[in-house]
């Protein structure tokens, strides 16, 4: 996309709702525009209005093979509500051998290097599968999410993958989030009604305790400007 026009239509769109944002792009980009969900709240809030507006949309999840049972029995019930067949994407079987192989089934606990190679097998590389043949992807990021968030913006160009990404809920609050969730009666992990506000796999995610930030429970022992497996902190 022309940089210009890039900048033009971020403007354009910068005052208008996630309904409408999300209207505009799905009629503008319709059969080249895909949404990626990590069955998280916000991804959950996204389902939900993109079915609504245009049900023949693809939805895709990446199953790294560490998930928590809570988030396929999600994926089954998001599937049902909405009619829908979810696309799964796991990671190639070859590469996680070899990972494991060499550095253990746990590596991710040695170093933020080798965590990050693991999420680039689990999640980097099927996503870049699941992106052929589309333009824009729909993403449910917030800015107070994480300290690693607050620079984000309702639409981005993701320069690794060579498309736009649109933030519908960019500025919304994690109570908006769940406001909309119960008024709606979208399906939701039952995790996040144990003490897990943001889930990843399983051996990466803990419960927060009281006062912490919501995404204190990914990848507990690193530092916070590190908590990324590096689907979002790209070039924009």
């Amino acid at each position: 996309m022309d940089k210009n026009i890039f900048n033009k239509l971020k403007i354009k769109l910068e005052v208008k709702t996630p309904d409408e944002i999300l209207r505009w792009f799905l009629y503008e980009y319709r059969g080249r525009i895909v949404l990626s969900s990590s069955l998280g709240l916000e991804d959950q809030v996204l389902t939900d209005m993109v079915m609504r507006i245009a049900p023949e949309t693809r939805v895709f999840t990446l199953d790294t093979g560490r998930l928590f049972y809570e988030t396929h029995e999600l994926i089954e019930k998001t599937c049902l509500r909405y009619k829908i067949k979810m696309e799964v994407y796991s990671p190639s079987h070859e590469q996680v051998e070899a990972m494991v192989a060499q550095k253990g089934v746990n590596l991710f606990y040695q170093s933020v290097e080798n965590r990050k190679e693991c999420c680039h097998i689990r999640k980097i590389n099927p996503l870049k599968r699941a992106f052929a043949g589309s333009d824009v992807w729909i993403c449910g990021l917030r800015r107070d999410q994480s300290v690693t968030r607050t620079d984000n913006q309702l639409i981005e160009w993701d320069e690794a993958n060579g498309m736009v990404k649109l933030n519908p809920l960019i500025d919304w609050t994690e109570a908006q989030v769940w406001d909309y969730i119960k008024l709606n009666n979208v399906p939701y992990n039952s995790l996040h009604d144990k003490g897990y506000p943001s889930i990843g796999c399983q051996p990466c995610t803990r419960a927060i305790f009281p006062g912490e930030d919501i995404r204190a429970g990914r990848w507990w022992w690193e530092s916070a400007d590190s908590k990324e497996c590096g689907l979002h902190n790209r070039k924009k």
